[in-house]
């Protein structure tokens, strides 16, 4: 006799509430048969017994039981077993019901006579349906507990060497400099310094150097006074006037033009500085965090930026990784921007499809966090279902057409097809990418050594 604990955890937990005896316990026998751990009830109060007494992933349901009206079991299945996913059983004259208990809340329905094929493949994607529902609630719990510093989001080492970092250095005056490619979140990170530190009380003002021309770069740091220059009607405080008290974000650095950066340089050595066309020195208490996403010692080789200036601000570094080097952070991130703008656009989104994260963890994302933000936002807004599936945004990922000419991705497939293609796909490309070290490459794919040994097997690797 088969492990039923072991059967369980293959398949899934079924209960089948049908008053035909006769149907019921042949589409008992039939799921049995395939490996399902199933339970049966004859009518509503039994069926409620059940779930009450166990965890049940899929419940089979007539719509037409005696003694209830259409919905009533319905909606007493929902309250009782809200983890469940629903599956209704209705007669051709009950499909407007069938359709008013899925707005209720159930998964979805099936048509009499059942055909058992399709039986088979509704129950697996309910079950698909349910483990999502299940990996989204531990990415939610995980994101409010150990894999969010303020805004920051990411469970990978290379962000709890940040996340790190940031406590170390938050509490101290130093001068940081935070290094990352563009729209690997710079600023939240010099955010996240400046609001736990003592000075979160104080101004945190922000200034990009690269939007700004530099003839008037000088002012924007420093002020200027009256008729400095033409235009000049009144005196004008700069960043650092503004920022006394609290920390000034120099966003990309490197494009400070060479005379700005000796009174930068001066600044940060005597905290003090004076007004463009004044002589009056003032100084300033500010902390000062700069950004840049090019390779500032290199920029010095070329002569573009100052050696010591460079030093003084280097005092203490934070490299931000880009995305594609912290995959495992992309679910986390994804399920975090579908929430925000889901919201946004009053919308109800349960998250994405188990396809839909893994086309987005094998993208190279050139423009790490900020791309895959605008892309999800895209994909909410396009989105009309409880679930983004790949076809939200699937155009936008330059993996599309590799997908389609290397593992027969397309649109002529089903959906079931489409997914085993794509995991098949990735799980060859993970594997060649960690030349063959099975822990790197779930590790790339973002799951567990178990659940890639397990999928190697499903796809014959």
């Amino acid at each position: 006799m088969p492990d039923r604990k072991a059967t369980r955890a293959k398949r899934g937990l079924i209960l089948i509430v049908e008053d035909e005896a006769n149907l019921r316990q042949g589409i008992a026998d039939y799921l049995t048969r395939r490996g399902y751990d199933v339970q049966t009830a004859a009518d509503g109060a039994e069926a409620l017994a059940r779930v009450a007494a166990s965890a049940v992933d899929v419940i089979l349901t007539d719509m037409q039981m005696k003694g209830l009206s259409n919905l009533d079991l319905v909606d007493a299945l929902i309250e009782k077993a809200p983890q469940a996913q629903i599956l209704v059983m209705t007669a051709f004259g009950t499909v407007k019901q069938a359709v008013e208990a899925m707005k209720r809340g159930i998964y979805d329905y099936l048509t009499k006579p059942l055909n058992m094929d399709e039986l088979l493949v509704y129950m697996d994607k309910a079950l698909e349906q349910k483990r999502l529902h299940e990996e989204l609630s531990s990415l939610r719990e995980a994101l409010q507990t150990r894999h969010a510093f303020g805004n920051i989001i990411g469970k990978s080492s290379g962000m709890q060497e940040v996340y790190h970092k940031i406590e170390k250095v938050a509490g101290t005056t130093a001068t940081v400099l935070i290094l990352g490619e563009s729209g690997t979140g710079k600023q939240m990170v010099a955010q996240a310094i400046h609001y736990n530190s003592p000075r979160s009380d104080g101004p945190f003002v922000t200034l990009t150097c690269a939007s700004i021309p530099d003839s008037l770069l000088a002012s924007e740091f420093f002020g200027y006074e009256k008729g400095a220059f033409t235009g000049a009607a009144t005196a004008r405080a700069g960043k650092f006037e503004t920022a006394h008290g609290g920390t000034l974000f120099i966003d990309e650095v490197s494009e400070v033009e060479p005379g700005v950066q000796v009174s930068l340089l001066r600044f940060l050595q005597e905290r003090q500085f004076e007004r463009v066309g004044g002589n009056r020195t003032i100084q300033a208490d500010v902390r000062v965090i700069a950004a840049c996403n090019k390779d500032l010692m290199e920029e010095v080789k070329q002569g573009n930026f100052r050696e010591d200036l460079y030093y003084r601000l280097n005092v203490f570094p934070i490299c931000l990784p880009p995305l594609r080097e912290r995959r495992d952070d992309i679910p986390l991130l994804a399920d975090h921007f579908v929430r925000k703008y889901a919201k946004q656009n009053d919308k109800t989104i349960e998250g994405l499809t188990t396809q839909a994260i893994l086309l987005l963890m094998n993208h190279d994302w050139a423009g790490n966090v900020r791309e895959l933000e605008h892309l999800i936002e895209r994909a909410v807004i396009m989105s009309d279902g409880d679930w983004i599936r790949s076809a939200e945004f699937l155009p936008h990922l330059s993996e599309h057409e590799a997908l389609q000419k290397e593992a027969g991705f397309g649109d002529n497939l089903s959906l079931t097809e489409n997914f085993e293609q794509v995991e098949k796909y990735l799980i060859a490309r993970a594997l060649d990418e960690a030349k063959g070290n099975r822990t790197q490459a779930a590790s790339l794919l973002g799951i567990t050594y178990r659940a890639l040994r397990y999928k190697m097997n499903k796809h014959g690797f």
